[in-house]
């Protein structure tokens, strides 16, 4: 399952930015594939986050860390940020 599976195909916003560049690279990749960073950032943007919340937490609980985070811990926040928004 993929971002686009959820929210359809990519729509080009008509304009650039960092952000704009990452999530229209992950958006089509499978959520088990995503990078860390990727997960934590779908989620603090709220992109696809039951399916990317469930990723993270499993990504979490195996303590297994794929280094793409911009700080450590980033995933860990994003992940607790989300699941708050979802109690």
């Amino acid at each position: 399952m993929t971002a686009a599976d959820i929210h359809g195909p990519w729509v080009d916003p008509g304009w650039e930015s960092g952000l704009i560049e990452l999530v229209r690279r992950w958006w089509s990749v499978p959520i088990a594939d995503l990078p860390d960073a990727g997960l934590a950032l779908f989620l603090r943007q709220r992109i696809a986050v039951g399916p990317v919340l469930a990723e993270a937490r499993r990504r979490l609980a195996s303590g297994v860390a794929d280094d793409s985070e911009k700080y450590d811990g980033e995933l860990e926040a994003a992940a607790a940020a989300a699941g708050r928004g979802r109690e």
